[in-house]
Order: C-alpha cells, then sequence, then structure tokens
C-alpha cells in the first residue's frame, strides 16, 4: 500500500476525514483527497467489503422522522448514502 505524506494512506485519509462526521458527497471527497472520483468510489466500496462502511438501505423512510440526516438524505433521490461501522 502506497504511504502518502506522514506515512498515511489515501485510505486513511478518507476514513479520517469520514470520521469527523457530516455528509460529503463523492466530488467533494475526491477534491479533498485530490484523487478522482473513480478512485474514491473503489474505495468506498473496499471500505465497504472490510466491513468498516454499511450502505443505508433504501427503505429507511419510515423512521425519516427521527433519522438525524433526515434534511440531507440521499436514500429517497439520486444519491447513495453509507454510515460508518464500529469496525477499526
Amino acid at each position: 500500500m502506497d504511504r502518502g505524506e506522514g506515512g498515511v494512506t489515501v485510505l486513511e485519509r478518507l476514513l479520517h476525514t469520514l470520521r469527523t462526521g457530516g455528509t460529503h458527497t463523492i466530488a467533494d471527497l475526491a477534491g479533498e483527497l485530490q484523487v478522482t472520483e473513480a478512485l474514491v468510489e473503489m474505495m468506498i466500496e473496499d471500505l465497504v467489503r472490510m466491513g468498516r462502511l454499511t450502505p443505508v438501505a433504501a427503505g429507511c423512510d419510515e423512521r425519516c422522522a427521527a433519522c438525524p440526516v433526515a434534511g440531507c438524505c440521499a436514500v429517497g433521490g439520486a444519491g447513495r448514502l453509507w454510515t460508518l461501522t464500529e469496525k477499526i
């Protein structure tokens, strides 16, 4: 695994950014990490396979009233939404 500045991989930088909270678009993450959107997509797929991210199921609309991200949720639209897991 190629380590960048300070010995930190781009995947580790992505995880750090996601841990800060909030919502992020693929384009915003790519810009912040200075990589392509395609690479961000691949890293997200890797994080899902590793159990570090979980896709939010499309059908969670029944619980939207109590959801802390209901105002910016992408599940009902064209976007996708993931949540971090507790896995280290």
